[in-house]
């Protein structure tokens, strides 16, 4: 083909980039235009991969396709919340069971939790008793294997014995541990062996502290208790991961429960967390309870070794 018969003039060449889309001002785009110009080519013939294919990617409409939100319900699971008497652990219990878990609340007295599983009967939901001593652990694992799997578990039993180190004792000492760390390894252990043989999926949380991160006045025993209380949270992560089976703790600031009754009640210890804390307030038991549904059911599916700090950014600093 003769090679001045076969170009298209100027002025169809001004057509062919005025035929394409405002939109379409890619560079590849433009290097198809002059080929039609040199060679007499169909423009549409040229044009149309080009216009099939933007960037890369498909002109044709597609559907949005929107991510799945995650569901904070747990029915169908059973949960043992272990200082259910109380506390937090009160709290963790009702958020639970309207969650839709069939809750065991364990504690060291009976009749606190009789009470609690009666206020729950009232709004229709099942709790179960257990009298559970933490500081035995040969009889808290036996209990915990008598009443059967459990998909979570909720542990906030706790003891503190507040003095400077020069000045702790080693009863003080030996009280804190046999609780916080003993008692709370081995029932994390023991809710996480039921899991393993049945080879089910679960969820194990403890409630730790803001002081198992940074230190504290009169606080020696009670913060090394929870620092390492983190540190074996981190270590069972590890060991059960593969099982599906998460490991978190919680580390919630001064919260009013009995047990922290004495700290607001002091004028110098209540000047120094109000001072610590960030926000305008001290903190409650509900400011808790999001975070427990959180980690207990699949919207935490990939949190595991991790501490979730309900502080009001005491730790921030």
């Amino acid at each position: 083909m003769d090679y001045f018969k076969a170009r298209v003039n100027r002025r169809d060449f001004k057509g062919m980039i005025g035929a394409a889309p405002q939109n379409q001002t890619d560079p590849q785009i433009m290097r198809i235009l002059p080929a039609c110009w040199f060679t007499g080519a169909d423009p549409q013939a040229i044009l149309a991969p080009a216009k099939a294919s933007l960037h890369g990617y498909p002109m044709t409409a597609h559907a949005t396709t929107l991510p799945k939100t995650p569901t904070f319900d747990l029915g169908g699971r059973r949960a043992l919340v272990v200082g259910a008497s109380s506390g937090i652990g009160l709290g963790a219990a009702v958020a639970l069971a309207r969650a839709g878990a069939r809750v065991t609340l364990g504690a060291r007295h009976l009749a606190p939790l009789t009470q609690l599983s009666d206020a729950l009967a009232q709004e229709g939901l099942r709790a179960e008793t257990c009298v559970m001593d933490l500081s035995d652990v040969e009889d808290m694992q036996d209990k915990v294997r008598r009443l059967g799997l459990f998909d979570i578990l909720l542990n906030s039993a706790g003891l503190a014995r507040h003095a400077r180190a020069d000045l702790t004792t080693p009863d003080d000492f030996d009280a804190v541990m046999a609780v916080n760390l003993r008692g709370a390894y081995f029932v994390t252990q023991a809710v996480a062996n039921g899991l393993l043989a049945a080879g089910k999926p679960g969820s194990l949380i403890n409630i730790s502290s803001q002081m198992g991160h940074v230190g504290g006045p009169e606080r020696a025993v009670y913060c090394a208790s929870k620092f390492a209380l983190e540190g074996f949270t981190k270590a069972m992560a590890i060991d059960w991961g593969a099982a599906n089976i998460r490991v978190n703790t919680i580390c919630p600031t001064f919260i009013r429960t009995p047990l922290t009754e004495p700290t607001f009640a002091d004028p110098n210890s209540l000047k120094w967390v109000q001072e610590k804390i960030s926000l305008p307030r001290t903190g409650v038991v509900s400011d808790v309870l999001g975070a427990v549904l959180y980690l207990a059911s699949d919207a935490s599916g990939m949190v595991t070794g991790s501490a979730l700090m309900i502080d009001g950014g005491w730790t921030a600093g």
